[in-house]
């Protein structure tokens, strides 16, 4: 059966039931098909070694994905714009000159002053909650921390935040394997929705500088070196927030449910609150907030003893990666206490997620914060899965909280 589950398998037409439970679709393509030649030409990776090998090799595997998105968006959209001047689908100089700009704001010492605000808010969030004695783990809670906080770094006022979390959410799920006119449409508007609010907010911001310790849009305007275009800067605000959103929005969600899912490990960690960091990275491990990435053949290589053809585009299974027993001692079990942890939920090398310091700090304070205030909670009704290939996470989970 995992035999037939590997032959068949095929992202761009896939089954009901992966979305529920891609892993055994993973384990089936580790063992049979570790470099699977899919229908559409392209090429899934399955195996750690190859998906580690591959985001090491830059000069191999380009991370420009200028061919692959002119087909899917058309050259004149607003998503083909968008998607090939930000950060992450770009590579040298490019890619190095802005990730500079952002990473100087994002280490933990410049984000250290952002703990107590955040403390702030999540202890908010679950003040309301605590009133109502019951929410939804994610729109009222892990979905709310991550906009309040990338608005802190691009400094947005408050009254102008509610539309962020919708426009993210439009904007990544045109990043779909498949994406249908409706989704695309979705996109289109509301990148050109964000568009319209940046021109304003940049133009204050060039008028009114903040400082760029902290603030990362007056950071990004004060780049050294060659500055960033109007769009190029437009774009990779757009990026920040869609980057530092659906992944951690996921991240907290998936750890809220994985408590459920093993209470043991629940007890453990609030008996031994010290355990939170090795507990934030095994859920980056067993449900990754990403699961897919994306490269494309710059020259003919191997892969494993595979022989892939220059100018072949390459789908890095994070998820798949982050449960390969050659990799870590009894992957398919949630352990919190593993150490050392090398997964590649952030992914590695020149293009390992400048956010990643942010996505773990949101975490922790959120997560300690959650289980102190309601160690016993519950689900009240089923929780809803996002129905995504990419991105693996809930789009609600109703909980009980006493």
């Amino acid at each position: 059966m995992t035999r037939e589950l590997a032959d068949r398998f095929d992202l761009r037409n896939l089954p009901p039931d992966f979305y529920d439970d891609p892993f055994r679709y993973y384990r089936a393509l580790r063992e049979h098909a570790p470099v699977k030649r899919v229908p559409d030409g392209t090429v899934f990776l399955t195996r750690y070694a190859d998906v580690l090998n591959v985001y090491q090799d830059t000069a191999a595997f380009s991370s420009d994905k200028k061919r692959e998105f002119a087909p899917k968006y058309g050259e004149a959209s607003s998503l083909f714009r968008h998607h090939t001047t930000s950060l992450v689908f770009n590579d040298a100089p490019y890619h190095t000159r802005v990730r500079r700009s952002i990473k100087g704001a994002l280490i933990p010492r410049a984000l250290a002053p952002l703990e107590p605000k955040l403390e702030t808010l999540v202890a908010r969030l679950l003040d309301r909650a605590e009133d109502a004695g019951r929410m939804d783990a994610i729109s009222d809670f892990a979905a709310a921390i991550p906009v309040e906080v990338i608005g802190d770094l691009l400094a947005i006022p408050n009254e102008d935040r509610a539309p962020l979390r919708g426009w993210s959410l439009a904007i990544l799920g045109a990043l779909e394997p498949v994406l249908s006119p409706e989704a695309k449409a979705a996109g289109e508007d509301a990148l050109n929705s964000f568009h319209e609010y940046l021109s304003v907010l940049i133009a204050d911001r060039r008028k009114k500088p903040g400082d760029p310790d902290h603030d990362v849009l007056t950071r990004l305007i004060q780049s050294d070196g060659e500055p960033l275009s109007a769009i190029e800067l437009a774009e990779n605000c757009v990026f920040l927030l869609n980057a530092g959103h659906e992944t951690t929005t996921n991240l907290i969600g998936n750890a809220i449910e994985l408590f459920i899912r093993f209470p043991s490990s629940r007890a453990q960690l609030i008996a031994n609150p010290e355990l939170l960091r090795t507990a934030v990275e095994e859920v980056l491990r067993y449900e990754s907030s990403n699961q897919l990435g994306n490269r494309l053949t710059t020259r003919d290589v191997l892969i494993g003893d595979e022989a892939v053809a220059a100018g072949t585009f390459v789908t890095l299974c994070i998820g798949a990666a982050n449960r390969d027993p050659t990799a870590f001692e009894h992957a398919e079990d949630f352990d919190i206490t593993r150490n050392p942890n090398r997964h590649l939920a952030f992914a590695a090398g020149a293009h390992q997620c400048a956010g990643m310091n942010l996505a773990r700090m949101e975490a922790r304070i959120a997560l300690s914060a959650f289980l102190k205030r309601f160690p016993g909670y519950a689900l009240y009704s089923e929780p809803a899965r996002s129905r995504r290939a990419r991105f693996r996470g809930f789009t609600a989970m109703p909980l009980r909280l006493r």
